[in-house]
């Protein structure tokens, strides 16, 4: 198998047909699988794609909404070849990018190729300049240089893909997550057509959302293996101005001044207070992160391959007895 097409759906009964229709006459040279997710949809989605009955399509059905996220983690987890593309399925990402995209992912190492919307064929006020904006705070609080985070049709590598992490509403920031897990990443041009059936699951309205989860990406980015290096010093910054000011209050109490009901005793002791707290919260982030790696048996790093580079005359014995033809070959003494 070529590829395995992983499509996240809600409510798109007029856009199925029109969909698989353009897959099969994109890639007719490839042998794959398309992975639907339906994500609780309420309207004849479900039906429309059993009328098909395509040999192609793994269709999974969720209980209810549980959204784009939960469904393009499930999609990637039920994939069953090497290479896993993403795109949705309102028809506004075009599948002859695919072989493009796969061709580089491919013959320059990628491990992951995320597509750019050229002439994006979305309003400009609801959709492109909030994306804009994304876009360019993303950039300058994660240091991950793409142009277009929110483009869907995007090519990875299983290894990358299955171990992404994908919780809440984290699919924005894939190229991010990507990156956390060692992943080289790139981006090319790609096609973007104007909707034509049903309506948009974006809008402003999501916005503070996008707001609060890039918050915890740049944390994720920077700090999530280290917390106590974002949290140690605050915590020292707060400790030591609020020592500072109790001491200068000390001393002029020691000078016979009342220092009493000044609004700097309160500041002093607020300080104090959240140093210490900011030093809790470090310590406990710490004690948290280890318990993640430890109790999933995860790795604070992720290999991509080992190569080995046998001498011949370091073959053990164990191997040259497996293998006689190593036998001349093994040293004469060795190591105890």
């Amino acid at each position: 198998m070529d590829f395995s097409l992983v499509i996240t759906v809600f409510n798109e009964e007029d856009n199925i047909h029109p969909l698989l229709r353009q897959i099969d006459a994109a890639l007719t040279e490839y042998v794959y699988e398309i992975i639907l997710v339906d994500d609780g949809s309420t309207d004849s989605t479900i039906k429309k794609i059993e009328e098909l009955k395509n040999p192609r399509v793994k269709l999974i059905v969720f209980t209810r909404n549980f959204g784009q996220t939960a469904a393009m983690a499930a999609g990637m987890q039920a994939a069953s070849s090497d290479y896993i593309v993403t795109m949705d399925g309102d028809l506004q990402n075009d599948p002859t990018d695919i072989p493009q995209m796969l061709k580089k992912l491919k013959e320059e190492e990628w491990d992951m190729v995320a597509g750019i919307r050229k002439n994006r064929q979305d309003g400009a006020l609801l959709r492109k300049f909030p994306s804009k904006i994304a876009n360019k705070l993303i950039r300058n609080l994660t240091g991950i240089t793409l142009r277009d985070y929110g483009c869907t049709l995007k090519v990875f590598n299983a290894s990358i893909a299955k171990n992404l992490g994908l919780y809440g509403e984290l699919h924005r920031f894939i190229p991010i997550l990507a990156v956390l897990e060692g992943g080289r990443i790139t981006e090319v041009d790609v096609k973007h057509h104007p909707r034509l059936y049903g309506q948009s699951k974006y809008g402003l309205g999501r916005t503070i959302k996008v707001m609060s989860d890039l918050i915890l990406m740049a944390f994720f980015n920077k700090y999530f293996k280290r917390p106590i290096h974002f949290f140690g010093p605050l915590g020292l910054l707060c400790f030591a101005g609020g020592f500072l000011i109790s001491f200068y209050l000390l001393i002029v109490k020691i000078m016979g001044e009342d220092i009493w009901g000044r609004p700097l005793i309160l500041l002093g002791i607020t300080l104090i207070l959240a140093g210490i707290q900011f030093l809790t919260f470090g310590i406990i982030a710490e004690l948290m992160m280890r318990v993640y790696y430890e109790s999933q048996q995860k790795k604070p790093y992720s290999i991509k391959k080992v190569i080995t580079f046998l001498k011949p005359a370091l073959v053990p014995s164990s191997v040259a007895d497996k293998h006689p033809e190593h036998r001349p070959l093994v040293p004469l003494f060795e190591p105890k």
